[in-house]
């Protein structure tokens, strides 16, 4: 009897370790990065400017007076506040303030500029609209400042995360590794290798999976997230396992561990 127990013990302990092992490997992101080219990554970071963006648009000069003209109204005591963290959740973190006059992308992908009049934005991205604002306001300024930003960037972050919600990028840039980290990464449970990105753009939606385990995600075109991105982290088969069976598994199970040692030990006092 007593062969058998360790016997079984031993079984165990060899199992419990191969399932460390593997948990531990299936942990680990972008496990291949020695090996990886980066091959397309800036090609897909290309963000364009879509109806609904927020923009933030400060044009200055070493005269102020003579840009006032081209910030509607504008005065320093006007900021637009975003928040780099999960909206609602954690407000007092990570909180940028972006000022500037704001205009809203309308449908057809135009915004209305002071002076210079109807501007399309169509198919650009902040830094292509930022030069054509300054090609145009070179002709009245001298050396004009031009600052472009996006207010509202927006991204969703579902499933298996440890703070799920809406979060806003303030600079209009990042990676789906800068959404998790910012969602307080995967819980145990989620699933890295099968990541879902459900993407709209110019009124078409698009998804695309990614394995955070694999660094070759660099070169997908859903490693650079674009407005209103969401991304899921669907639970993997020790959640789904654990989902179905029954509350008491764990009572049960120590409760035989106890009745197996004890058991060993009676066994071993009736030999003594």
């Amino acid at each position: 009897m007593k062969g058998k127990v360790l016997i079984i013990f031993s079984a165990l302990t060899l199992v419990s370790c191969r399932v460390n092992q593997k948990s531990q490997n299936d942990l680990n992101y972008m496990q291949n990065i020695e090996q990886t080219a980066v091959e397309n990554s800036l090609k897909n970071s290309k963000s364009t400017i879509q109806s609904g963006d927020q923009l933030v648009i400060l044009i200055t000069a070493k005269d102020m007076d003579v840009v006032k003209p081209f910030n509607q109204n504008y005065s320093s005591s006007e900021i637009v506040q975003t928040n780099a963290t999960a909206g609602g959740n954690m407000p007092n973190q990570g909180a940028a303030n972006v000022s500037g006059p704001t205009y809203i992308v309308d449908s057809e992908g135009n915004i209305d500029f002071p002076t210079l009049g109807v501007i399309s934005t169509k198919g650009k991205t902040l830094v292509e609209l930022k030069d054509e604002l300054r090609e145009k306001i070179q002709k009245f300024v001298i050396n004009p400042t031009i600052n472009v930003r996006l207010a509202n960037f927006k991204i969703t972050v579902l499933g298996e995360v440890n703070r799920q919600g809406d979060y806003t990028i303030s600079n209009g840039q990042g990676t789906i590794l800068n959404a998790l980290g910012m969602a307080g990464d995967l819980t145990m449970y989620g699933k890295r290798e099968d990541v879902l990105v459900i993407r709209t753009e110019n009124g078409f939606v698009s998804h695309g999976k990614v394995n955070l385990m694999d660094a070759g995600l660099i070169n997908s075109p859903y490693y650079h997230l674009k407005q209103g991105d969401a991304i899921i982290v669907s639970a993997n088969n020790t959640k789904d396992i654990q989902a179905k069976q029954n509350p008491n598994t764990g009572l049960y199970l120590t409760a035989a561990s106890i009745a197996i040692t004890a058991a060993a030990v009676i066994v071993s006092l009736i030999r003594k």
